[in-house]
């Protein structure tokens, strides 16, 4: 059986622009940009998980709010099921934890960064593509 990992992460806005961070060199599929979040823990909602991840890996505290996407995806030796929520930060300044950078872009810009092909689905909601 395969694995599957449920996987959530952030749309952020802010000045007409949306929050992407870049992998850690180190990471599975390395230096690519993403929306921040991460792995659903088993004892966790998406809701909390994203907050969590948001406070390990950029030191921000967020509200979640409403789920903009979800889109799975199947990579050689997995299964994402990944779900994308705006979040408002409310605490914190952006501190690199566990990300090698991070941009705000305007979603125009946002095809001038390489993804993860499970980012596609959100890319194409927020060019109102999807």
């Amino acid at each position: 059986m395969r694995q599957k990992i449920r996987v959530v992460g952030a749309i952020i806005e802010q000045d007409g622009k949306v929050l992407i961070t870049q992998r850690p060199p180190k990471a599975v599929l390395p230096l690519l940009w993403e929306f921040p979040g991460g792995k659903v823990e088993p004892d966790e909602t998406d809701e909390q998980a994203l907050a969590r991840e948001l406070r390990e890996e950029l030191e921000i505290e967020v509200v979640v709010g409403e789920r903009a996407t979800e889109s799975t995806h199947s990579y050689p030796q997995y299964d994402i099921d990944f779900a994308v929520y705006r979040c408002r930060i409310v605490g914190g300044e952006i501190v690199h934890r566990a990300v090698r950078d991070h941009r705000w872009v305007r979603t125009a810009e946002l095809s001038q960064y390489e993804f993860p092909p499970a980012d596609e689905a959100t890319i194409s909601m927020l060019l109102g593509l999807g």
